[in-house]
């Protein structure tokens, strides 16, 4: 009887156990097609808007598991695209990004806390040509759903808006913010909708 409750009493300390553990949160693909890098920045009057094409990046999200959640992402400053070719080259050039010499911006976190409900904040490393700074990026985490086009698979929204100083980063000389020509802080917006398997 004794051997008995023993047994009992370690069957249920376990199952306790592995409750309070939380499975590791599962990985995300990007979907590219519904997803995007975009920014807007003054022009004397006007807001110039464009986005880049080319980005890929690694997404780990459980909101019920938010320490063991990370996300990378990786841009390539070669696909800036804001309509205008000309104006594009510009920015590709040593002037302005260097695309030559730094082909890509990263950002990767190093926590990711809730703020409140569907609110949260990244915070990392966010690296543009040869200056890495520690940011903070709030984003919305919209839901998760079963894909309504692929019932076997499953769907999650997020947007993320921040702003930052091209200066700092030093992307374009600063003449052209002291003529009025081009604002020195940029609007980003990154939404993302990602894909897995149930």
């Amino acid at each position: 009887m004794r051997n008995l409750l023993r047994l009992t009493v370690a069957i249920i300390s376990l199952f306790l156990c592995l409750n309070t553990v939380h499975a590791a949160p599962s990985e995300w693909e990007i979907d590219r097609a519904h997803s995007g890098v975009y920014f807007d920045v003054r022009h004397t009057y006007a807001r110039v808007r464009g986005l880049f094409d080319d980005f890929s990046g690694r997404f780990i999200f459980d909101p019920q598991n938010i320490g063991a959640s990370e996300c990378s992402l990786e841009v390539k400053v070669k696909s800036i695209n804001t309509n205008i070719r000309k104006r594009d080259d510009h920015l590709r050039s040593g002037e302005f990004f260097a695309v030559k010499e730094y082909p890509v911006m990263t950002f990767k976190t190093e926590k990711i806390r809730q703020v409140d409900g569907n609110r949260f904040e990244l915070e990392g490393k966010l690296t543009v040509k040869d200056v890495t700074k520690q940011v903070v990026v709030p984003f919305t985490y919209y839901g998760m759903k079963e894909n309504p086009l692929k019932p076997k698979q499953l769907v999650a929204g997020f947007e993320a808006k921040f702003t930052i100083d091209r200066l700092q980063y030093n992307v374009g000389p600063g003449k052209y913010y002291e003529m009025g020509v081009i604002g020195k802080n940029v609007d980003v917006t990154i939404t993302l909708e990602v894909l897995r398997d149930k």
